[in-house]
């Protein structure tokens, strides 16, 4: 394992907006440096990815105002340049009812959900706190031919909340000059996509842990003005400069399930991840240490027998 000095990461500047990211990893291409290391992980015995799509109309959403000063009878706008949308998150308030939310809701057929006594879902933590669903089924014609055990599901995606959209347009102000501005509103998302999908499903005998499910999903999105047109779609009130837009909201969801289980894998590694400290005059390099020494036998000095 090897470590740049401190001097050699480039500093960023105060007026930098943007930066990249330090792992603390680095390797110099010396092959003596890599070993074995075991670790236990989740093992993904099958997955499967959908894309789907979906269509929102969203009808006089408000847009706020132009600048009143440059409002009048001859005012108007006369293009637009460009339309972006993206998801609505209050970071203050993650129960939001206006955050974007996909809520998938899933039925299994040919296995089910591991209940408790109360029949609510066993589920076990996986990356990020993610839920993962424990699931059972008899797998033993299966197994006796060293296959999987193909299980079916149906589902149900509701996507709720709302969205933020961006319109850059051009228009022309009472003095008749052309100007850009950009107007901004929250458009609301009520839809229900449904999908079905067939997963492949390991031995639930042959092991010490029942095989886990896990989804997740993600969204973008598209939007442009209703019908086309800016007299139609673009209601312009030329005497206090509010506007009201209508829009056709184009969903592109990717949902991902998977069925896991524990394994352990046996990986070729260059050692830990170790940042380079800043130091401090009082205590000088009298840290201590946040992670463990090796102890498995390619880091163990052969003349120390203890």
């Amino acid at each position: 394992m090897s470590h740049r000095p401190i001097a050699d990461v480039e500093a960023q500047s105060i007026e930098d907006r943007c930066c990249v990211a330090n792992t603390g990893c680095y390797f110099e291409g010396d092959l003596r440096d890599v070993v074995g290391e075991c670790i236990f992980i989740d093992k993904v015995y099958d997955s499967v990815t959908f894309n789907l799509s979906g269509i929102q109309p969203a009808s006089k959403v408000p847009f706020g105002t132009l600048p009143a000063s440059k409002c009048g009878p001859k005012s108007r706008i006369v293009r637009v340049l460009d339309i972006r949308t993206r998801k609505y998150f209050n970071p203050s308030n993650i129960h939001d009812p206006k955050n974007l939310a996909v809520t998938p809701k899933t039925q299994l057929s040919g296995a089910q959900f591991v209940t408790d006594e109360k029949g609510c879902p066993v589920t076990v933590p996986g990356p990020a706190g993610l839920l993962q669903y424990l699931i059972y089924t008899d797998t033993t014609e299966c197994d006796e031919i060293g296959r999987g055990t193909p299980i079916f599901g149906s589902q149900e995606i509701i996507v709720t909340g709302s969205v933020l959209v961006e319109i850059d347009v051009e228009y022309i102000d009472a003095l008749g000059n052309i100007q850009f501005a950009t107007i901004r509103g929250r458009a609301p998302i009520n839809q229900v996509l449904t999908n079905f999908f067939e997963l492949c499903m390991p031995s639930v005998y042959e092991g010490a842990f029942l095989p886990q499910f896990v989804e997740f999903c993600n969204i973008s999105f598209i939007s442009r003005l209703a019908t086309q047109s800016i007299n139609r779609d673009i209601n312009f009130n030329t005497n206090n400069g509010e506007i009201f837009v209508n829009l056709i909201i184009a969903l592109c969801l990717t949902c991902e399930k998977k069925i896991k289980l524990p394994a352990q894998l046996c990986v070729l590694s260059t050692g830990f991840c170790e940042q380079e400290a800043r130091v401090r005059p009082i205590c000088g390099d009298n840290f201590p240490s946040l992670f463990a020494p090796q102890i498995n036998e390619p880091f163990i000095d052969p003349i120390d027998h203890c």
